[in-house]
């Protein structure tokens, strides 16, 4: 058992942010996820919690509660945590590794002193945790495969990064969920749809869920093209 430490700071006049220290980053990043879960048991006056690896924010309705009685609920949140509910589901997201797909492929293989083809085997080799959600849009935010050296961003980064691209970065991974700028290493894209932001629930998957990459041919991305990313033995909706 450790000892949690708690850090929470005054955001604005209708948010704090909770830093959490005390334990490895796996011990603290699952005090991150019980804490957010206390507090989806619905606060009054708690309009959303964003947990990310070891901090969270919470943001509240200023005309109904103020920072201290929010301070409050950490607090309570802190010493009687929630267990975590529920097994981590499987993704499995099939990716066209390298060329107009992945144009940073070959330059991350060059960094690891190793073949193109074994960086998409080190890639798919072992499931990889979500750990929270990035922005744009939702995008997972993983655990980085076992490269053994951090992967640099990129100098330059792109004005555009389609929604769907497979990138790397430092010892993390991401898939995009939405078009946006970015200075991650690309090294493949997905034809599934991770997102839909018409939907109550934008995603299917959460913090905790383990994702599964598989290399497909590029002739086989109409086969998945616009087809939802669903846990793996789930029906598709509608």
């Amino acid at each position: 058992m450790f000892r949690v430490k708690t850090y929470v700071a005054d955001c604005g006049d209708a948010a704090v942010r909770v830093s959490i220290s005390g334990g490895t980053a796996e011990q603290n990043w699952n005090t991150v996820r019980s804490i957010a879960a206390r507090f989806d048991l619905g606060a009054d006056g708690i309009v959303s919690v964003i947990p990310t690896y070891d901090a969270l924010l919470v943001e509240f309705d200023n005309l109904l509660t103020d920072h201290d009685a929010v301070r409050g609920l950490v607090r309570e949140a802190t010493t009687i945590p929630r267990p975590l509910e529920g097994e981590p589901r499987t993704f499995e997201i099939p990716v066209v590794y390298g060329g107009e797909h992945g144009p940073d492929l070959g330059e991350t293989a060059r960094f690891l002193g190793v073949t193109e083809a074994e960086v998409v085997r080190l890639h798919s080799a072992a499931p990889l945790v979500m750990r929270c959600y990035g922005s744009p849009g939702g995008a997972p935010m993983l655990d980085g495969p076992a490269f053994g050296l951090p992967i640099p961003r990129r100098s330059s980064p792109r004005p555009h990064v389609a929604a769907g691209s497979v990138a790397v970065a430092g010892r993390q991974a991401v898939v995009s969920a939405r078009p946006a700028p970015g200075g991650w290493a690309v090294i493949g894209r997905t034809p599934l749809t991770l997102v839909d932001p018409t939907s109550d629930q934008i995603s299917e998957y959460r913090p905790g869920d383990l994702f599964v990459f598989r290399a497909i041919d590029a002739d086989r991305w109409d086969e998945f093209d616009g087809r939802s990313l669903l846990p793996v033995g789930s029906e598709p909706h509608g």
